[in-house]
């Protein structure tokens, strides 16, 4: 059973749970084609979605449960007004000791002396290509020269950068190099992520033709040198480093699941639903809870609750799904 001590969460199977993603929209700027179909998603009607205070209480209850970690997400989290406010808000709540975010950078660069000024300890950056042709190709969207303009910002602010880029067959596996080479002279993580089916059913999930393995073998014919880190437990990437880079490269195998064992995180969606893993199909209606009347010691009991039946991997999590919810959702609706 889950149970809790009165510095931390542990799940069913003996897991802290210490880090949350937060989505604060189901709204993209961008249209990738591993995320969603062409025409978009249908979005949430703005009242369907969790306010500002109902994401602010949840992070406190959830700070009072042994989580110190939110991650926001989205669709892309820029594109909700006010949260620069919100970030600094969530700052000032009691356990909350780290607060980063991911972004795809479009809208990122002009809030960057803010997100420093706050305390954000980190950005993920969306960033599948270099070439400015295959970006507009992935993203539906010609907007590669505001990334890269987020990246270099983000840098100069002295805020830790891990640029996130799936690897998809046939679309951008020229661009591993290239993307491995921005860690020869600057200090960011790269992590090249296995290709997922949250793709809104855009195309059917298949046979991964690049998954970790396949990454690994094709950085090593490159770089000769790479090396295997120490994995800190949670940690979602393998990570390695290169002789003379200042930076690393991580693999992830979101969809090989090689990590679950030591997860340590949840999802809030932007509606409000729990996650306790990225496969399952939610376990918590937290939004609920929150308008209907609950206080913060019922909220708690039922976070506990829903952590006694957590799934003990993501295999596991996709098999317990309803059989009218095989086909995955996309991305943008459960927190990046």
């Amino acid at each position: 059973m889950a149970f809790v001590t009165p510095s931390v969460l542990f799940d069913n199977h003996g897991r802290p749970l210490e880090y949350v993603r937060l989505a604060v929209t189901d709204r993209c700027n961008l249209r990738c084609f591993y995320c969603m179909p062409a025409e978009g998603i249908e979005y949430l009607p703005k009242n369907e979605l969790l306010s500002y205070e109902e994401m602010e209480r949840t992070v406190a209850i959830l700070a009072g449960l042994g989580v110190r970690k939110v991650r926001l997400t989205g669709g892309e989290p820029f594109v909700r007004r006010d949260l620069i406010p919100f970030i600094g808000r969530l700052s000032e709540i009691s356990g909350i000791d780290d607060i980063s975010l991911t972004t795809n950078g479009v809208l990122t660069a002009p809030h960057v002396p803010e997100l420093a000024r706050i305390g954000v300890k980190a950005v993920n950056l969306s960033l599948d290509t270099l070439d400015r042709n295959r970006f507009h190709r992935i993203t539906r969207r010609d907007e590669l020269p505001k990334v890269l303009d987020t990246f270099y910002a983000l840098l100069a602010a002295g805020i830790q950068v891990k640029i996130n880029a799936v690897v998809m067959d046939g679309q951008n596996t020229q661009d591993l190099v290239p993307l491995t080479e921005l860690t020869r002279e600057l200090p960011v993580e790269v992590r090249f992520i296995e290709e997922m089916p949250f793709n809104g059913g855009s195309h059917a999930a298949v046979e991964l033709p690049w998954n970790y393995r396949r990454i690994r073998e094709h950085l090593e014919q490159h770089f000769p040198g790479l090396t295997p880190v120490p994995t800190k437990p949670g940690a979602t990437a393998t990570d390695y480093t290169i002789p003379g880079h200042l930076g690393r490269v991580g693999i992830i195998a979101a969809y090989s699941r090689t990590f679950c064992g030591t997860c340590n995180r949840i999802r809030i969606t932007a509606e409000g639903g729990l996650k306790t893993c990225l496969y399952d199909q939610g376990v918590l209606d937290v939004r609920a809870l929150l308008r209907g009347g609950a206080s913060d010691t019922e909220v708690q009991e039922a976070l506990a609750n829903a952590f006694r039946y957590r799934a003990a991997n993501g295999f596991e999590a996709e098999q317990k799904r309803p059989l009218h919810q095989l086909s995955f959702e996309s991305m943008s609706t459960i927190g990046g």
